[in-house]
């Protein structure tokens, strides 16, 4: 409906319009005909950032983009889990005052803040004020505040970061037994409003430096521009996905609540808002893929989460290789496990038994392969063993580099399989002296493949963070210190009433990332922190090699195929034809003896360099592959004594062939040989 308004009207509205503007938007600053650096107008009240100097700008000689990465932060956060969990906002366009204030039920003593003292033990009582004082928090034991403002978020741009991938975060099971929340609990609402926020800050900066695409803060969607965003000098943003429930998928009773449909639908949704890298579970198994477990009471507690959305509580077996999840948690955990049903209660577990029995089920393969035809990159953090085992021998078998470990939680001892394949890690921010512990464990690999390093702050993440060593401690930060690249000084950071210190306060918020990686420089020396200064390029290496992936062509799809033997069965087939079908629906199978062999008539010679075999449970442990030009003079390309089952890659160096053999030799079952597809490629 149009209503009309009289001139007068009109001048008055404007009047009242433009001393709502003055009062509440951001002011001129000082630095109006200043450095590009400082914005044009910043709000007031706000944050000090204690930065001075220009920010580095530009590439390396070689073209290489330098600066720190931070793989694993959640801006939006205290949108997520009902909207009252993390206490706070990133930014407000009422001003700090409203960005920084507590829950209302943390009100006037932190009775009522239940997530604290579960957390992080006491009775959670707390000073609620933030702005201007900050009397208890944001602190490093806090779990609940916010640390992500944007100011402090500035302040680690000013000191070196250039590229900070911000995961939009939630579990819906948290927020339905959560006492407090003020909308409902549906993952991909809270996903879709995060990204908006995330743009809304992005706009919010923009507005201080004069507008659009003038600010600091760079949503990025592909590695060119992110390269673009950092030669600038500017801090480029990568969205992520860390949710328990992707797309809907997750299960009840072992049943699936999705399917392919809404797996597609959901890859699309999340790459159209921007989304280039995400987790597949998170916390409690789904229809996609089994969990690496939380430990303590934690854990207990994500069991009987597990349980009240799932119906089922985690299980284990015994790990099949060296490589094993957390330990699971055995401890009490009361709040959490009194809301069982009646005569329910958290199972005991074998201590020998430290692998989840769930791996990569069907519909997570599938959502693995619609990743990868996205160009997405994976994040194997929170997986099982299980189903990082099948993630990665899935990317080895397709040359694909997106695989991520953004902090800490995956087996350490995947790390080689993840540079091997081209893929990023990074260590979650840890104090200082464990922090350089890990980084010296892995350097010799970083210095193999010339790889630069990452952290992940997990800020907002309810993880806690490094405490403070002390004033007293050896090497404390002394303060002012220069940035790593020399061109900024960092003083101690100022929010209202309150000066943070590292030493003395740990890394409270995100405008201690600069402080952090100054205390870390002087534990653990120099050559860390220069490891930390390339992880933005190796990042971005990862991602650009992800977006340039195109699957090479599968020779043996739909090929002839012939065998030493298939065995019979009256309701389907398991004809050697099923082995080349491109169906992995489908298998062939052999007799139940050994010296066997599968044979592929490619129809013509090609170059041939990798071969990949996807087994049924019925696996060799002894087998070769042989090439032939005629079908008659064969040649052995590439074999193996230790085969283990599962998804086997054979690389060897590409020589002309138009038949190809493999022969079986020694079982690994009692069972014969049995083959979902075999690939043949190239490369």
């Amino acid at each position: 409906m149009t209503t009309y308004r009289t001139r007068r009207h009109l001048g008055v509205v404007t009047l009242l319009l433009l001393v709502l503007a003055a009062a509440l938007g951001p002011t001129p600053s000082s630095a109006a005909d200043g450095d590009w650096w400082d914005p044009v107008a910043r709000p007031a009240p706000d944050s000090g950032i204690g930065v001075t100097g220009e920010p580095f700008r530009g590439t390396g000689s070689s073209g290489e983009v330098r600066g720190f990465v931070d793989a694993h932060n959640h801006i939006m956060s205290n949108e997520a889990f009902g909207g009252r969990l993390i206490c706070g906002k990133a930014f407000s366009a009422k001003g700090i005052a409203d960005a920084l204030k507590d829950c209302p039920e943390h009100y006037p003593d932190g009775s009522l803040a239940v997530f604290d003292f579960i957390t992080n033990g006491g009775d959670g009582r707390h000073d609620p004020v933030g702005w201007p004082t900050f009397e208890d928090w944001p602190a490093h034991d806090s779990l609940t505040h916010q640390q992500n403002y944007y100011a402090w978020i500035e302040r680690a741009w000013r000191g070196g970061q250039r590229v900070l991938v911000n995961d939009l975060v939630t579990n819906g099971v948290i927020c339905s037994v959560y006492f407090f929340k003020d909308r409902d609990c549906d993952e991909m609402t809270s996903i879709r409003l995060q990204a908006k926020l995330t743009y809304d800050m992005q706009a919010y900066i923009d507005g201080m430096y004069g507008g659009p695409g003038k600010g600091w803060f760079r949503i990025v969607t592909d590695s060119a521009q992110a390269r673009d965003v950092v030669a600038r000098g500017k801090l480029a943003v990568v969205l992520g996905v860390e949710t328990s429930e992707p797309f809907g998928c997750k299960q009840i009773l072992d049943v699936a609540q999705c399917d392919r449909a809404d797996i597609d639908a959901g890859l699309d949704e999340l790459h159209a808002l921007g989304v280039r890298s995400m987790f597949l579970c998170h916390k409690f198994d789904n229809a996609l893929c089994g969990v690496r477990f939380d430990s303590g009471a934690l854990g207990t507690a994500i069991n009987v989460g597990q349980f009240l959305s799932t119906g089922t509580f985690w299980r284990t077996e015994r790990c099949a290789g060296p490589q094993h999840d957390n330990p699971i948690g055995l401890a009490s955990a009361p709040g959490a496990e009194k809301r069982l049903p009646e005569g329910v209660s958290v199972p005991a577990y074998d201590e020998d038994a430290r692998c989840n029995t769930r791996g990569l089920s069907a519909l997570g393969e599938y959502a693995v392969r619609g990743m990868m035809e996205r160009n997405m990159m994976l994040e194997i953090d929170h997986m099982s063993v299980k189903a990082t085992g099948r993630v990665l021998d899935i990317f080895e078998a397709e040359s694909y580099p997106g695989v991520l470990s953004s902090h800490s939680w995956m087996d350490l001892d995947w790390t080689e399989r993840v540079y091997g394949l081209g893929g990023f890690v990074a260590q979650y921010m840890h104090g200082s002296e464990g922090f350089v512990a890990e980084a010296d464990r892995t350097g010799a690999l970083r210095d193999k493949y010339g790889v630069g390093y990452g952290y992940g702050t997990d800020m907002n993440g309810v993880g806690g963070w490094p405490a403070p060593r002390g004033a007293n401690a050896p090497n404390p930060v002394t303060y002012p210190f220069r940035s790593v690249d020399g061109g900024s000084v960092l003083d101690r950071q100022s929010t209202g009433e309150r000066t943070w210190d590292l030493n003395t306060d740990g890394a409270a918020h995100y405008g201690l990332v600069p402080d952090w990686i100054e205390d870390i420089r002087r534990v653990g020396g120099q050559d860390v922190v220069d490891d930390l200064f390339r992880g933005a390029e190796s990042y971005l290496d990862t991602w650009g090699a992800s977006e340039r992936h195109r699957a090479a062509a599968n020779l043996a799809e739909g090929a002839a195929a012939t065998a030493s033997s298939a065995e019979w069965n009256p309701f389907t087939s398991y004809a050697p034809g099923r082995a080349v079908d491109g169906d992995r629906g489908t298998r062939w199978a052999s007799d139940w003896s050994d010296d066997q062999w599968l044979g592929i008539d490619l129809g013509a010679v090609h170059r041939v360099g990798r071969v990949t075999l996807d087994w049924e449970r019925a696996y060799g442990r002894s087998y070769r592959i042989e090439l032939s030009t005629d079908g008659t003079d064969w040649r052995t390309a590439w074999s193996t004594a230790s085969g283990d089952g599962g998804l086997d890659t054979a690389v060897f160096t590409p020589s002309p062939a138009r038949h190809l053999r493999v022969r079986f030799l020694d079982r690994g079952t009692e069972w014969g040989y049995s083959l979902h597809e075999v690939g043949v490629h190239g490369r």
